[in-house]
């Protein structure tokens, strides 16, 4: 993150800057150097410890990720022959309308079951 020295040679607008690009708000009297680099430095920790206390954005329950585990079961896997048109839609091809649509709906599936696999191994680690 950003050292005390590295704030402290930057001016107040440059500061002030930094905190909006982040999001930050400074503590107490905005017209203070001071008050932009304390919320600077002591950001990331306040929200590691609002992750730990659960407080904001935070890991979903084991029974939630076992719902979508279910999900992801309950859209089963492409037979050879869905595989194989995922496959030549993922290079481009498209079928004649109406099946177009049909196919277009397989490769958002796909998709979504890819996407879904991702996510339970983002919050299962």
């Amino acid at each position: 993150m950003f050292t005390r020295s590295q704030l402290e040679i930057k001016t107040v607008p440059e500061l002030r800057d930094l905190c909006r690009r982040y999001g930050i708000k400074p503590t107490g009297n905005p017209g203070y150097k001071v008050s932009y680099i304390t919320s600077l430095l002591v950001f990331p920790q306040i929200a590691l410890q609002q992750l730990r206390q659960a407080k904001g954005l935070k890991s979903p329950g084991l029974s939630v990720i076992q719902f979508f585990e279910g999900v992801i079961d309950e859209m089963n896997s492409p037979t050879d022959e869905q595989a194989a048109l995922i496959k030549i839609t993922m290079e481009g091809k498209r079928m004649n309308y109406p099946d177009r649509y049909d196919q277009e709906n397989l490769l958002n599936l796909h998709k979504a079951k890819i996407h879904l696999e991702m996510a339970i191994g983002l919050l299962s680690q």
